[in-house]
């Protein structure tokens, strides 16, 4: 899908900028809400560090540029699912981070920012998908980022820090989840682990098929167990991967999340999944609304592919949700903003990758010239040296999660506000409350209102262990 398309001069797009959002989301003949009865299965989706204005502007640029409405507005316009707003807070804060936030939903309680599941005197509580495989469920995680990090980890693991990667990706083995996709060959491979130890031959022993590229998923057998380590760290970012022909043996999200739901839809007992699109909050960290966007759509192709399940099977419940916000972006007024927000579909790479490839020896014009290529920006040469005073230590390096060699995230986002019409509060996690989709047998116990700790309990009500 190529989601740089513009539908320049389009009947459909005019017709799409004269209409309200109220008139495009016009709700249609009601369709079946609640499915009372017990689920067999549960696919639990995670667009990590998803503020509204995220989901918002994913649908509008689907709308804009693709023209159609995203898969997860379109549930609300059908009235497939229930619906709820949710408060994220953690033990220790009304700012939670990802570890918390994970916690709350696998482990059903409030846990102070960076642990997992363990409560503030050491107690351990069992997460929920340990519950489920000890009910005789299959269960797995998907993620786009380490496999071990927090968010799929909170479903499964109990650990006082949250960055114990090399000892989560051990405890995976120990729990033998049945699939497992993502990122972090780091924490597998014995030249990357500091201690040498060689977890892959750890997982081959315990039966597991390792899988490394995109091709990988077409060879396997039904029902067999899955570790897929698809990169060091996470993976690709979705718009560098579609741009980026080295980038491309790596799997989308969507094809992740089918081939974990065909692994194991035929188990008697049903499964658990988990999917995550991790670099959602990478992006939002970074200010990259590119990055974010495409991310964020990327997601949305997986809600499609898990929904085409889910309705066909009819014993799934789906809950879709975040489990923070993070920079609260959002499109801004003005006489050219549909013009301006539009123009991100010029953009052809992250940030991150723009401007690692910039060099403290580039020229104006160079730095300008792969500007241009990358964004379609035009720089004046005040914008040109202020970027390029970054690499020349003329400007203090830029802190921030995520942002491991330092770049001018924020600089070069307030450059690209200049031009796009999207700003951002800050890059960091926030409070707000967020949206939550629940489909399928049980999601009529979704209240409107809740707290992230409700839905570990709904989980345990619609799916009993």
């Amino acid at each position: 899908m190529d989601r740089r398309k513009f539908i320049k001069g389009s009947a459909l797009l005019s017709g799409l900028l004269t209409l309200s959002p109220s008139d495009l989301w016009s709700f249609g003949k009601n369709s079946e809400l609640h499915q009372k009865g017990k689920a067999r299965n549960i696919i639990f989706m995670v667009s990590d560090g998803m503020s509204l204005g995220t989901l918002s502007m994913a649908d509008l640029y689907s709308r804009n540029i693709l023209g159609k409405g995203s898969s997860w507005l379109n549930l609300y316009h059908d009235r497939k699912v229930s619906r709820a707003l949710m408060d994220t807070a953690s033990a220790s804060s009304v700012v939670t981070d990802s570890a918390a936030a994970s916690s709350a939903f696998g482990g059903g309680i409030r846990v102070k920012n960076g642990t997992l599941n363990v409560g503030p005197n050491g107690e351990r509580h069992l997460p929920i998908w340990q519950k489920y495989k000890k009910a005789g469920k299959k269960a797995g995680c998907v993620t786009t980022v380490t496999i071990t990090h927090a968010t799929p980890a909170g479903f499964c693991v109990n650990s006082s820090k949250r960055n114990a990667e090399p000892q989560i990706a051990e405890m995976y083995a120990d729990l033998e989840l049945d699939v497992i996709l993502g990122g972090g060959d780091e924490f597998f491979n014995p030249a990357k682990r500091e201690d040498k130890k060689d977890l892959y031959s750890v997982y081959l022993q315990k039966g597991y098929r390792i899988l490394k590229t995109q091709a990988d998923l077409k060879n396997i057998r039904k029902g067999e167990k899955l570790l897929g380590i698809f990169s060091t760290g996470a993976l690709p970012y979705s718009i560098d991967r579609y741009h980026l022909p080295d980038l491309k043996n790596t799997p989308t999200l969507a094809e992740m999340a089918n081939t974990a739901i065909n692994q194991m839809k035929d188990h008697p007992e049903g499964f658990v999944l988990q999917i995550e699109a991790g670099k959602v909050d990478w992006s939002a960290h970074a200010n990259d609304v590119a990055a974010l966007i495409h991310d964020q759509l990327a997601f949305d192709d997986a809600i499609k592919t898990v929904m085409d399940f889910a309705e066909k099977d009819g014993n799934t419940l789906v809950i879709i949700t975040t489990d923070h916000g993070n920079a609260n972006p959002g499109t801004i007024y003005g006489n050219d903003a549909t013009k301006n927000f539009n123009s991100i579909a010029d953009y052809r790479y992250t940030n991150e990758y723009i401007l690692n490839n910039i060099h403290k020896e580039y020229s104006l014009k160079t730095v300008k010239d792969w500007i241009y290529e990358g964004n379609k920006i035009i720089l004046n040469d005040n914008e040109a040296q202020h970027i390029l005073s970054f690499y020349n230590g003329l400007e203090k390096e830029e802190e921030g999660l995520y942002n491991y060699k330092k770049l001018p995230f924020k600089l070069y986002s307030e450059i690209q506000k200049s031009r796009n019409a999207v700003g951002w509060i800050s890059m960091d996690h926030s409070g707000d409350y967020v949206e939550v989709a629940a489909y399928g047998p049980g999601n009529e116990l979704l209240q409107p209102f809740i707290k992230n700790t409700d839905l570990h309990d709904l989980m345990l009500k619609a799916c009993t262990v």
